[in-house]
């Protein structure tokens, strides 16, 4: 048996013999710490009162914040810098992400030294373990879903764990009690089947992750593995093969969103359910697929017992989800949009939202392509999706855990997009080129660094006079 196999046989005895995993271990240490959902354990451990430390490649807001709760943490992979008071292996447990590679020295010391380390998804799925679960599962969307349903479980004292920052709480911890939880239940490396969900929902099963699962079928398997771990309710968007309650919009479902109409720029429209029907509810989000996100988390919590007046207020004051469309700047004469789509159908659903919002605008995409085999496996939707602007910037593909594939790279795609408005940029030079394209409408798209990159952006036109743009 390898040290790898080691550890998960160890770890497992563990986590089946832990109540409480709060209870076990008096040190915290994640290697990853900035990762969106690392974080949201980590600051949940720091809500129980356990001392949290932690590395991550590069500072971010996500470290920033955490450093002033607090924590100890630093960005370089070297085992002197780890506090003394995670040198304890009775008392402390480690955390990592899937995404670190597996040469991290310090991942290696703490399995050479025969600590309990554990996956992060591991960790999530036995703090609610013993909670009921609501879980939002699906290849798009489930960030938006499980900020909004854990916005509206929060009258219900849930704790919700995030993979964005909810606006509301600018946080991706939405703090409770221990009886009931909301988690974004995330399908890279199987994560979700570590999960132990009640009520669960499936948004979509687009192909992705193929670097992980190889092909479409693979992933639909997981999926269904994930679907027959639900104990009390399925819901799935209209179209998904799996068996369920059903949403949709205007069309025949078991919870249908209808008279969807747009006023002073807010959706405003009804929903009947299998037993009740409720009218005007105000949702502030942009997009026809948040509507879609939307009627997904009342589902969940109709199902759940939450009165559907309840569920109506609290939609209205629903705020978002940071780089989920999030405004960087909105003035009558130049808007900048930051949004985490990294995939094809991502993309198109926020050309579709800001053509809604925008109808007689030239529209900049800004888009960094995420990871090598994700570009591979998709070049040809990637650039079907990008053509619909009316102006194209392409920065190069962010590696994020992969190395390079030979021949797949940014200029291949830029081949591929039919738009004569169409440029590869440098990062250096993305605000010269923005600024030169002219356009007042601009979208910043992707999952990696970009989300550094349009805090740059936002701030030279905030410091410029955007009037002239």
């Amino acid at each position: 048996m390898n040290k790898n196999n080691q550890h998960i046989h160890k770890s497992n005895q563990i986590l089946s013999s832990s109540k409480n995993l709060g209870l076990v271990w008096n040190s915290i240490y994640f290697i990853g710490i900035g990762g969106i959902g690392m974080s949201a354990i980590a600051r949940y451990f720091i809500s129980i009162g356990k001392t949290v430390a932690g590395y991550d490649k590069t500072p971010s807001k996500i470290t920033e914040e955490l450093q002033k709760l607090g924590v100890s943490i630093h960005f370089e992979d070297f085992i002197k810098n780890i506090p003394i008071s995670c040198l304890n292996k009775e008392k402390t447990l480690v955390v990592y992400t899937p995404a670190i590679p597996e040469n991290n020295v310090e991942y290696n010391y703490f399995l050479d030294h025969n600590f309990t380390v554990l996956k992060r998804a591991d960790v999530l799925g036995a703090i609610t373990k013993n909670t009921f679960c609501l879980a939002v599962a699906g290849t798009h969307g489930k960030t938006t879903t499980s900020a909004i349903l854990g916005h509206i479980m929060l009258v219900e004292n849930a704790t919700s764990f995030l993979g964005g920052i909810a606006e509301n709480y600018n946080s991706n911890l939405i703090l409770g009690a221990d009886q009931v939880s909301v988690v974004e239940a995330d399908e890279f490396d199987r994560s979700f089947l570590k999960l132990s969900p009640d009520i669960a929902c499936v948004t979509s099963m687009d192909a992705d992750h193929l670097d992980i699962y190889k092909n479409s079928a693979a992933l639909n398997s997981s999926f269904t593995e994930f679907a027959n771990k639900v104990t009390h309710t399925l819901v799935v968007a209209k179209g998904v093969p799996l068996n369920g309650l059903t949403y949709a919009m205007e069309e025949t479902a078991d919870y249908v969103a209808q008279n969807l109409r747009i006023e002073n720029g807010t959706y405003i429209f009804d929903v009947k359910t299998p037993t009740n029907s409720i009218k005007d509810i105000v949702f502030n989000l942009p997009g026809k697929h948040n509507v879609m996100n939307a009627l997904a988390a009342l589902a969940m919590a109709d199902v759940y017992g939450v009165d559907l007046k309840i569920i109506k207020e609290r939609l209205q004051s629903f705020k978002g989800v940071k780089r989920r469309f999030s405004y960087k700047i909105k003035t009558n004469n130049f808007v900048l949009i930051d949004d985490y789509a990294h995939h094809p159908t991502e993309i198109n659903a926020v050309e579709n939202s800001v053509r809604e919002m925008y109808p007689n605008k030239k529209v900049l995409v800004v888009f960094q392509p995420h990871l090598f085999s994700r570009t591979k496996d998709f070049m040809e939707d990637f650039a079907q999706a990008l053509t619909k602007f009316d102006s194209v910037l392409l920065l190069d593909i962010y590696p994020a855990r992969e190395l390079p594939i030979p021949g797949i790279n940014a200029t291949l795609l830029l081949d591929k997009i039919e738009n004569k408005q169409k440029k590869l940029t440098k990062k250096e030079n993305l605000i010269k080129d923005i600024k030169n394209s002219g356009l007042s409408v601009v979208v910043m798209l992707g999952a990696g660094d970009i989300g550094v990159l349009v805090n740059k952006v936002s701030e030279s036109f905030l410091n410029t006079n955007i009037n002239a743009v």
